[in-house]
């Protein structure tokens, strides 16, 4: 295969990588936050997490591509203030794929940390434990399974994103061409051999990764029962 192919499979796993990692720093305190929220407009937070889910990618793609871009105040003052362009470059990539992929990471985490048991959380405040030390030493090593759902799907979402990418991203080879795009592309050039290719790479993927979770969600279900 030629040298353009691993590339390109690099870069998008490296975008899958990079997005998760902000999206667990990002996912896991949001989803706290909502999952503890007794607040009225609870309703209205989980809707906005969970748009990326019903719009269309194209409509998300378009909107950041407008506010990011060198014409707008945003993408002005982002480049001119910060010396920061996102537009058609590999951040730009990694912030619109955590817009897109934020759902899939913050509502497992957030249903497992709502089905935990309420006296969890106020044994460990008895004890003097502050709310971080029982987020992260009582409250997340009982949520396994939702957290390890949310990091593999928020993965596995990003390696398979067209339109986000693409609105944003464009299609520069070795910056922001992703094989979901190479593949369009291929099938466009009628190089259905290299568009196969790429996509079996991207099959084989999802299969072995879904196949790992599921195997150790179950471990993990067995071992607390």
């Amino acid at each position: 295969m030629a040298p353009e192919f691993w590339q390109t499979i690099g870069l998008t796993f490296r975008l899958a990588a990079a997005t998760t990692l902000l999206l667990i720093l990002i996912g896991i305190p949001l989803a706290y936050a909502i999952a503890q929220s007794r607040s009225r407009f609870k309703p209205l937070m989980e809707a906005l997490v969970s748009m990326p889910l019903v719009l269309p990618p194209t409509v998300l793609g378009f909107y950041l591509l407008v506010a990011l871009s060198p014409g707008s105040w945003l993408g002005a003052w982002l480049e001119q203030a910060l010396g920061v362009k996102l537009v058609f470059t590999f951040g730009g990539l990694v912030l619109g794929s955590i817009f897109y992929s934020l759902p899939f990471m913050a509502q497992p985490i957030q249903s497992g940390f709502e089905n935990l048991p309420a006296n969890l959380a106020e044994a460990s405040y008895t004890l003097g434990k502050s709310r971080m030390e029982t987020l992260l030493r009582v409250l997340l090593p009982n949520i396994k399974p939702s957290l390890l759902t949310g990091i593999v799907l928020a993965f596995a979402h990003t390696v398979g994103e067209f339109g986000v990418i693409l609105m944003i991203g464009g299609n520069i080879p070795g910056h922001t061409r992703v094989a979901s795009i190479a593949i369009y592309d291929e099938v466009e050039a009628m190089n259905y051999g290299l568009a196969n290719q790429y996509a079996l790479v991207l099959i084989v993927f999802a299969f072995s990764i879904l196949a790992l979770v599921y195997g150790i969600n179950r471990r993990m279900l067995k071992a607390g029962s």
